[in-house]
């Protein structure tokens, strides 16, 4: 370990939100903690779910942390630990490297395997009610952009078209918004695409956008 630079520590800010983004991804029996390794005091700096081994910002790094750190593997292989409270935990543990390639943190996951099976249901699905009324939001998982594209204008053209509230004559405008909302017509051709998929013409889709764009 060594004395961490202000770079250092804008690299572990940046890695913050994505302990929570694992958090929220995993759910309440996860623990996700970000520890800095800056050799004056090298201890957590952001933690979700703490509760699982009862820790907080500004505990020390741990035994089994450094191991890792020294294992030479920027990834671990998945290892099984134990909780102060004899949690048994199913742990991961990822170096975090400046541009010199010195490590400066560790992203660690720990899973509690003794949680309740229905909890750990509950927790990866709790909003499943919500989804089964509402309908599951369809995500696009292309191979490359022109087909992200085109699965986005498909899917958008689709729900606009069935959507009786709008009036005919302005369902290509709506659907030009919505991609637009989308961020679609920041990506290369993509207008070019939009214009053959909903089979208007291209100036017509520069000049929704203008009108979109100027309010």
């Amino acid at each position: 370990m060594h004395e961490l630079t202000d770079s250092d520590y804008d690299i572990l800010h940046a890695m913050e939100n994505i302990v929570d983004g694992i958090a929220a991804m995993w759910g309440e029996h996860t623990e996700v903690l970000l520890h800095c390794l800056d050799s004056r005091n090298p201890s957590i700096m952001k933690i979700a779910n703490g509760h699982i081994t009862g820790r907080e910002v500004g505990a020390p790094i741990t035994n089994i942390a450094l191991v890792k750190l020294n294992e030479g593997q920027d990834v671990s292989k998945a290892y099984i630990t134990k909780s102060p409270d004899g949690k048994t935990l199913r742990s991961l543990t990822t170096v975090i490297r400046n541009k010199q390639q010195q490590a400066i943190g560790l992203l660690c996951v720990n899973f509690n395997l003794d949680a309740p099976f229905q909890s750990m249901i509950h927790s990866l699905m709790p909003t499943i009610g919500a989804h089964c009324d509402h309908g599951v939001t369809a995500e696009t998982f292309a191979r490359n952009n022109d087909e992200m594209m085109h699965s986005s204008i498909e899917n958008v053209r689709e729900q606009v078209t069935t959507d009786s509230s709008i009036p005919p004559s302005k369902k290509s405008r709506e659907i030009v918004t919505r991609l637009h909302e989308l961020g679609i017509f920041d990506l290369k051709d993509s207008a070019q695409i939009a214009a053959k998929g909903l089979d208007i013409s291209i100036h017509t889709i520069y000049r929704y956008l203008r009108e979109i764009r100027a309010h």
